[in-house]
């Protein structure tokens, strides 16, 4: 097998994991590639990276290949979601100032949240996201609407720089991946309020992306890549290798931070603030249970519908998550398939059964925190 150079472009997020272990732990290399991850400073640059086929792949945030299919936001072009890196995994807090005005609030009440802060008095509330086109983005907007007359102001940070901006007083709150999260609360400056799970129970969060034009070019690359990456999340969501994930994610070439900032969003074990016991998040980050891999279509949907795009923009969002190739790539390596790509988004309260070609997959609760269903079928 010919050995294929891939520039794979990435932030330091605990979610890029399954890129690191496809490279580190020889994934990549078993099926003749050398994956060459390129860290970028932010969304937008990594973007741009890849928009001028600087790079061949990337994780990017679920929106992102959505918004430039559909030709909103910045550089566009058509590119496709291979698959996702990850399911959830994200965080919301408030700074300790606002903490200190709200009443006592469960950790991931989202309902009661939400309640508590759009009664405070005064100014908008400045949150703090890492994209205009991120989950992060479109669940505070889900979330917010609520209360329509609730102000909330969004700002655009790096993840790295949020526990900063909230030192600073720059954002009074902020939706941010781990570890950044955990590292606003490591430093005091803020507490967790509610995981990104509780607004969406199942929402995709990474997605491996690269420009339609490379993967028509190179389809034994995006192949090969993709059963890479596809074992890597395999590896990575079994509890015994957590502790090693950690120490390969926690190096300078990686994330450059302490493991103990890492642990908590691969273990699900969350501190809310300096002074508390960590609590366990049930399905905090997901990268390969509950086929969390797949790129359902009806996500495709519902991410384009709250971008605001209408039933055209909707198609070209659906076609921009290859469940296609990801059925061609990954059924020769026994990958349970669903026997639908799409479906009926927050219709499950509970572990369900579904048909598959091998007739052992459940799917995961994928529950909005306000009970809403989203049917996007032609039909």
């Amino acid at each position: 097998m010919s050995r294929t150079v891939l520039n794979c472009g990435y932030l330091p997020l605990v979610d890029c994991a399954p890129l690191v272990i496809a490279k580190e732990l020889g994934f990549a290399e078993e099926r003749g590639l050398i994956l060459n991850l390129v860290r970028q400073p932010s969304w937008s640059a990594l973007r741009d990276m890849l928009a001028l086929g600087h790079l061949d792949a990337a994780q990017m945030l679920s929106p992102m290949p959505v918004a430039m299919s559909i030709g909103i936001g910045g550089l566009t072009a058509p590119v496709d979601t291979l698959m996702v890196l990850s399911v959830n995994g994200t965080v919301f807090g408030v700074s300790n100032a606002v903490s200190e005005g709200l009443p006592d609030v469960a950790f991931g009440d989202a309902k009661a949240l939400v309640t508590a802060l759009a009664a405070r008095a005064g100014r908008p509330l400045r949150v703090g996201v890492p994209f205009h086109y991120s989950m992060h983005r479109l669940l505070l907007s889900y979330w917010s609407a609520t209360h329509p007359a609730w102000q909330v102001e969004e700002i655009t940070v790096p993840p790295p720089r949020m526990a900063d901006a909230v030192e600073s007083g720059l954002v009074d709150a902020f939706w941010v991946g781990e570890p950044w999260g955990s590292g606003a609360v490591q430093k005091g400056v803020g507490q967790l309020m509610m995981a990104g799970r509780d607004v969406w129970q199942f929402a995709p969060e990474k997605v491996l992306a690269a420009r339609h034009d490379w993967v028509e070019q190179n389809h034994d690359a995006a192949r090969r890549l993709m059963q890479a990456v596809y074992h890597a999340a395999a590896w990575l969501d079994a509890p015994k290798n957590k502790p090693l994930a950690v120490e390969i994610l926690a190096r300078s070439e990686h994330l450059s931070v302490s493991q103990d900032l890492i642990d908590p969003a691969l273990t699900g074990h969350i501190v809310a603030r300096t002074d508390s016991r960590p609590k366990d998040v049930e399905r905090f980050l997901l990268f390969h249970k509950h086929a969390a891999t797949f790129p359902w279509r009806s996500q495709a949907a519902w991410i384009a519908h709250h971008l605001g795009a209408g039933a055209e923009g909707i198609e070209k969002a659906k076609a921009c998550f290859r469940t296609d190739l990801y059925r061609q790539n990954l059924s020769g390596i026994g990958v349970d398939m669903p026997g639908a790509s799409e479906k009926h988004e927050g219709a499950m309260r509970f572990e369900t059964a579904v048909a598959s070609t091998r007739g052992h997959m459940i799917l995961a609760p994928d529950a909005f925190f306000d009970g809403k269903t989203f049917d996007f079928s032609q039909n």
